[in-house]
């Protein structure tokens, strides 16, 4: 019956293919399993924990956390220097910068390696920007206006910029 239905509208193939097909289709009629397992943490996400002072996570962030640290060793290490730099970011404590530095020179990354680095090539800037209360923040806010308006002015700007530059007037 259904393969006549199938012949009158245009199919060229056997009654044996159409029957083999639908065997398939009945051996296949299990419920998809559903998942139930959590994905996988992104390395964004593991990141944004690295970065987030712990009384700030939740349950559940923390137990991704330590998940991901219980199985790699190069995380541990990863999450122990993050985590220290972040501190000192956040609380100024620029006197720490040497040991840190220190830290991430010796570590098996070579990109906190890198890192080290490069912290050193401009030190006292760093240092000071770990220490000193004072920051540059409007001032770089107020270049990157210039230099939006010099864009806007001198034809290197797409459209959205110069509707933008148009409008706020």
């Amino acid at each position: 019956m259904l393969f006549g239905e199938l012949r009158q509208r245009g199919f060229r193939g056997s009654e044996r293919s159409v029957r083999r097909l639908i065997h398939t289709w009945r051996e296949n009629t299990a419920p998809a399993p559903v998942w139930t397992a959590k994905p996988p943490i992104t390395a964004r996400q593991l990141t944004s924990l690295f970065m987030r002072p712990r009384h700030k996570l939740t349950t559940d962030e923390l137990a991704d956390l330590q998940h991901a640290l219980d199985h790699c060793d190069t995380l541990r290490e990863l999450e122990a220097l993050v985590t220290g730099f972040a501190q000192m970011l956040r609380h100024r404590r620029g006197q720490q910068l040497d040991d840190w530095i220190n830290q991430a020179k010796a570590s098996s990354i070579p990109q906190l390696r890198g890192f080290a680095d490069g912290l050193l090539k401009d030190y006292d800037a760093v240092r000071n920007g770990l220490t000193l209360p004072w920051s540059s923040g409007a001032v770089e806010g107020a270049v990157c206006r210039i230099k939006a308006y010099k864009r806007s002015m001198y034809g290197r700007a797409n459209f959205d910029l110069l509707r933008t530059r148009v409008l706020a007037q």
